[in-house]
């Protein structure tokens, strides 16, 4: 059975993938420097004797070397993945996000890696007022996040041009779900907002909250990841979202209903570096991957509830 590796298997994506690897009979490499990852999700996948970890950033080109060698896929989710933490920390979101990619990237063609698929974000579009956003259209990135996810997906399509080995960037749009962090000041919206809610708080919304996103629930990206890997597409730059947007209002709508509350949110200055809409048109991604969203906006975010209820 196949070999794969996954960078930034400790956090939210790189977690849901690697159980999602492990499920289909992978052997599967993680590894994380524990910047953004939580031991917690690792605790079952440790369980499993098809899975390794080891401790890593992969700016370690020896390291990363090492790890890399036998194996089939590579998954490269490892990043600094916040807009705002971008904007107040430029230098640091670029090496880590940059130099980590082209690190992973160099490993990967000298292992004689088959495929690497590398996560990029909807963030690349910008605030281009087109909707859906299509592949097609010119990026314009308006942090050093979104410019970092660019060149991630850049290099990696370049990758496949110069060198033998096949290529997939995925751009994330908006992920949410089960082991997303509720916690800190760059918490993505949902999780935050759960935890919060939960607790009878109000959630803080950054403009006026008819903001959109194409939020998308994460069993959707970890099947466009595995997809890309096994399929025959290379070299491509490809959308994954559910082909659908709610406000920021909504989401608030929504977590009322379900949790039975009655919780107005409050409004702070909207923070710069943040697009207005966000909506993806998925129609490349079901041609070139077979990729067809399989959990919708409302039973992802039960799901979403559930799993925090448990905790």
């Amino acid at each position: 059975m196949s070999t794969a590796l996954v960078t930034g298997v400790a956090g939210f994506v790189g977690s849901n993938l690697a159980h999602a690897l492990l499920e289909d009979g992978y052997t599967v490499r993680g590894i994380d420097n524990f910047e953004t990852g939580r031991d917690k999700n690792l605790e079952s996948l440790q369980q499993d004797e098809a899975f390794t970890f080891r401790e890593v950033d992969i700016r370690d080109s020896e390291t990363v070397a090492e790890l890399t060698a036998g194996v089939d896929y590579v998954f490269h989710q490892a990043a600094v993945p916040s807009v705002p933490r971008s904007v107040d920390d430029p230098v640091m979101t670029t090496d880590a996000n940059c130099t980590g990619t082209a690190t992973v990237l160099d490993a990967a063609r000298n292992a004689g890696v088959d495929t690497a698929v590398v996560a990029s974000s909807s963030s690349v579009y910008g605030s281009t007022e087109q909707l859906p956003k299509v592949e097609t259209m010119e990026p314009r990135p308006e942090s050093p996040y979104a410019l970092s996810k660019y060149y991630t997906e850049k290099i990696a399509l370049q990758f496949s041009e110069l060198y033998d080995i096949d290529t997939i960037a995925l751009r994330y749009f908006n992920i949410f779900g089960p082991r997303q962090d509720p916690d800190g000041e760059y918490a993505a919206v949902i999780p935050k907002f759960i935890d919060l809610m939960r607790r009878g708080e109000r959630p803080v919304i950054y403009g006026d909250g008819e903001q959109s996103r194409d939020f998308t629930f994460i069993d959707n990206a970890v099947q466009a990841n595995i997809l890309a890997a096994e399929g025959d597409a290379t070299g491509e730059a490809i959308n994954v979202g559910c082909g659908g947007r709610k406000t920021i209002n909504e989401v608030v709508d929504a977590l009322n209903e379900r949790l039975g509350t009655d919780i107005e949110p409050r409004y702070d200055t909207r923070r710069p570096g943040d697009v207005r809409h966000s909506h993806a048109d998925i129609s490349k991604a079901g041609e070139l991957l077979g990729y067809d969203p399989v959990i919708g906006f409302a039973e992802g975010l039960e799901r979403t509830i559930e799993h925090y209820e448990g905790m």
